[in-house]
């Protein structure tokens, strides 16, 4: 079954915008749950710009919560990340000055750094994922590197199909990259941009389990609500 992790950032953006409590992420994710996610996914950035160390020890304290927590490769952050022992983690690469996560890790570059990081990881029993770009080597290094999973960003396909541009060749490319990373033992996830219509495409490839989906939801639920957005987004998995 393919699951949907919902990613609630952007309720703490707009809580922050004010200085105050209200939205309070916390309820968000136990809301999101209720409504049909299978994850709550928080990206505790560097600069915490919308997730606050508080936010992610409350919501990763929440009983029968799945939480992914996202995080860069910084040793403080690996060190939060083992104190708030989340049921997943996603590494990601990060930029002090981006607005949203620009692409893949650079496995080659960083491929000591990330095998001890995974291991440490692995031995408190948290599933890992990788962020990469759909590409063979990328999937290939993270096989070497024993993640258990990847996420592959899917920023370039949204844009294409967003701005109703040819996006075959990415989907094809995907779909390859997909294919690959599962007959590798890899679990395989999307995320990054997904709104309907990209996840309408992206769900037809059996081998992706998981979309990681924020911006669009939070967005959505301005005009609809949180609750009948996630239930869109469950129905489209679903079909395939």
């Amino acid at each position: 079954m393919k699951r949907l992790g919902v990613n609630i950032d952007h309720v703490a953006t707009i809580r922050n915008a004010r200085g105050e409590y209200h939205p309070d992420p916390f309820f968000a994710a136990k809301f999101a749950k209720k409504s049909g996610a299978n994850s709550i996914t928080i990206h505790l950035r560097e600069d915490r710009r919308h997730i606050s160390d508080n936010d992610a020890k409350r919501i990763c304290s929440i009983k029968n919560l799945l939480v992914n927590l996202e995080i860069s490769t910084n040793p403080k952050m690996i060190n939060s990340a083992l104190k708030l022992n989340p049921n997943f983690i996603c590494i990601v690469p990060e930029k002090r000055k981006e607005i949203t996560t620009e692409g893949g890790l650079n496995l080659k570059k960083n491929k000591s750094k990330l095998k001890k990081i995974i291991l440490r990881f692995k031995k408190k029993g948290i599933r890992t994922s990788l962020f990469i770009n759909p590409s063979f080597e990328d999937i290939r290094l993270s096989k070497n590197l024993k993640a258990e999973c990847v996420e592959i960003h899917t920023g370039k396909i949204s844009n294409l199909v967003k701005s109703k541009k040819n996006h075959s060749k990415e989907l094809k490319k995907i779909k390859k990259c997909s294919v690959l990373a599962f007959n590798l033992g890899l679990e395989v996830h999307a995320g990054h941009g997904l709104d309907y219509k990209t996840t309408k495409l992206l769900a037809k490839i059996n081998e992706i389990s998981e979309f990681n989906i924020g911006h669009y939801i939070v967005g959505e639920s301005v005009f609809y609500g949180l609750s009948k957005v996630i239930k869109n987004f469950r129905k489209i998995i679903k079909k395939k």
